[in-house]
């Protein structure tokens, strides 16, 4: 469908454009006006016709506006061809006579007859070349022939000296010929139905005859208003040829078969009432979109990974230069019709070329946020990654996890401003005073909310200091967690219970980072007064060597379990300090495991851990001793219940 819909438009233009050729002036004629405007007696009437015509010019009525105009302009033109029409035959057959007239006098075969010579010439090369050449099925083994065939018709037609009307008419018509069986190579390779097929083959051919009628016109002496009403003529097969696709090569509902129809009908109206620019609007809507997807999708066959830099810029380039190319055809369209309505209102004429400029800027910068977009994402997506990295490279990936989000944001903000503005300025709004405004606008907004200013200028100098990363757990005041997110004015805090803290950068105040560098882990173990030290200590060195050898643990470890020494003597034994040196977050876990083997080790080796016990003396038969223990018993279990609070 959107095929069809495509040669219709490249149908009628070729039509249209071919119709508004002027007729060449013979070079005596020019001669001879260019002899007269030289003339002084003719220069003093003109000089004396022009103050006469300036002093007896009336005030312009207020209806002959620039509508009016066009207005009087289309019915001159519906009116020449509604008289053209019925002249078609005789003027045909003029230039046919002409033709055959001129061919004869210098003894050559009429023109029909040269053209089927030389077209059956171009088959018998071409039946040479299948004879001896394998059938290849691909588009190259389709398109040899072709050129066989057009080289065949070549070499015959350069090689005569042909009288001149029949030399253009043949070339006009060759090279229709050779462009309808370059489509037909062209479609025979293309995934689509035979009905379609033959369907657009119908149409091209169409297509040809009808620019190399328009084209050997003029030099067979057919006058342009009969020119105009042939391409008109032609204009309306394609017209039914598209309309009759619509109803029987594609499956819809009545209803959308109707509106495109009308569509169809609309825009063929649009196109003979000159109005090019807006009859262009027409087509793009119906087939740019599906062009820009065929686009995208054909521009991605050349990378493997869409998602990538090149993808992005691959696909998002080939829809840019294709919007492009419809632009510069639009204003090329727009600006080789000066007679149309838009051309002869400036205020029309002003927004249109405005608009046209601002459609390349939205395409330039949708291109430049994709493609930035892009390197940002993948970018995110590698900082993420889990495999093992350096500190310095993991350091660097959680910096660019920080900070790309809020680099993307802002990025966004940028493009769509500066776009926004650049494309009022194409359209004639006046941006100096808008800008004035925005600036006393945002002035006021500032004073009216302070916090929200000190919330974002505060989170800018966090991210300059790299104070925090995403990833990393920190504590500023009573809010603690991990750091999930930023927005410009706020921290999402993930604490390690589940809770999410959603902070202003101007509540943070000093920030305590645990996840930077390195973590000294240190931990106390109470043993018997009787306990050997030297042997602690040696078993202490033992363990931390396991634990480094440990394929989990290993490479958590930036230096090993250590005991210090002897750190105070307590009431019930000896308090030995321990410390290690761990990647930041995983001491907790590396400690848990520490205390296990130590526990293990210790008790294997005759090391007990002190317990709270108590020794009771005397002769009190009485039972007062028993008491007095107990009481003590009491009072220490309430001293270290008061403690564990």
């Amino acid at each position: 469908m959107k095929w069809l819909l495509s040669f219709t438009a490249a149908f009628f233009f070729a039509l249209s454009a071919l119709a508004q050729v002027p007729p060449a002036a013979p070079q005596q004629k020019i001669d001879e006006l260019v002899r007269l405007l030289q003339d002084p007696e003719v220069k003093a009437w003109l000089d004396s016709r022009k103050q006469e015509s300036g002093a007896a010019t009336p005030a312009s009525p207020a209806g002959n506006s620039t509508l009016a105009s066009w207005e009087a302009g289309a019915r001159a033109r519906v009116h020449a061809l509604l008289a053209a029409i019925p002249a078609i035959p005789t003027e045909v057959t003029a230039a046919a006579t002409r033709a055959r007239s001129e061919a004869a006098s210098r003894g050559y075969a009429p023109v029909f007859l040269i053209f089927g010579g030389l077209v059956a010439f171009g088959l018998a090369a071409e039946a040479v070349y299948r004879r001896f050449a394998a059938r290849r099925e691909s588009l190259l083994g389709r398109l040899i022939p072709v050129g066989i065939f057009a080289g065949a018709m070549g070499i015959v037609f350069f090689a005569v000296e042909w009288p001149p009307l029949a030399r253009v008419t043949l070339l006009a018509y060759l090279s229709a010929f050779i462009l309808f069986r370059l489509a037909a190579a062209l479609l025979s390779v293309a995934a689509m139905g035979s009905s379609l097929r033959r369907r657009l083959l119908i149409l091209f051919g169409v297509v040809c005859f009808a620019v190399a009628t328009s084209a050997v016109g003029e030099p067979l002496g057919v006058s342009p208003d009969v020119r105009k009403a042939i391409s008109y003529c032609f204009s309306v097969v394609g017209l039914l040829l598209a309309i009759e696709a619509v109803w029987s090569a594609w499956e819809g509902s009545r209803a959308r078969k109707a509106v495109i129809t009308a569509f169809l009908v609309a825009l063929w109206f649009i196109w003979c009432l000159n109005m090019r620019g807006l009859f262009w609007i027409g087509i793009y809507a119906l087939v740019l979109p599906g062009i820009l997807n065929a686009v995208g999708r054909a521009a991605l066959s050349f990378t493997s990974d869409a998602g990538s830099l090149r993808g992005i810029l691959i696909a998002r380039g080939a829809r840019a230069a294709v919007i492009a190319l419809a632009v510069g055809w639009l204003a090329l369209v727009w600006q080789l019709n000066p007679d149309t309505l838009g051309q002869r209102d400036p205020m029309i004429a002003a927004l249109f070329y405005g608009g046209l400029k601002s459609v390349l800027i939205l395409v330039v910068a949708d291109l430049l946020w994709q493609v930035a977009r892009g390197w940002i994402d993948r970018t995110l997506r590698v900082s993420t990654s889990t495999t093992s990295l350096a500190p310095a490279d993991a350091a660097r990936r959680a910096r660019f996890r920080t900070l790309l989000p809020i680099f993307r944001n802002a990025l966004a903000v940028v493009v769509a401003v500066m776009a926004g503005l650049i494309v009022l300025a194409q359209l004639g709004v006046q941006i100096g005073p808008l800008i004035a405004g925005a600036g006393i606008f945002g002035v006021a907004i500032g004073f009216g909310s302070q916090t929200l200013v000190k919330d974002v200028i505060n989170g800018v100098f966090y991210m300059l200091d790299d104070a925090f990363r995403v990833g990393e757990y920190i504590q500023a005041k009573d809010y603690k967690g991990t750091v999930e997110s930023f927005s410009l004015r706020s921290v999402r805090l993930r604490h390690h219970r589940g809770p999410v803290f959603t902070v202003p950068f101007s509540e943070l105040g000093a920030v305590e980072n645990m996840s930077r560098d390195w973590v000294i882990d240190k931990f106390r173990i109470t043993v018997g007064f009787d306990t050997d030290i030297d042997k602690a200590r040696k078993l202490t060195k033992k363990i931390g060597a396991e634990l480094m050898e440990d394929p989990e643990l290993g490479q958590h470890f930036l230096e090993p379990l250590k005991m210090k020494g002897v750190e105070q003597f307590g009431d019930y034994g000896i308090v030995l300090s321990f410390a290690m040196t761990t990647v930041p977050g995983m001491q907790t876990y590396i400690r848990r495991k520490a205390y296990a083997r130590i526990r293990e080790v210790f008790l294997a080796n005759g090391i007990a851990f002190a317990q709270p016990t108590v020794q009771v003396g005397g002769d009190d038969k009485g039972g007062g001793g028993a008491a007095a223990a107990a009481q003590a018993i009491r009072a220490q279990q309430a001293n270290e219940a008061t403690a564990a609070k």
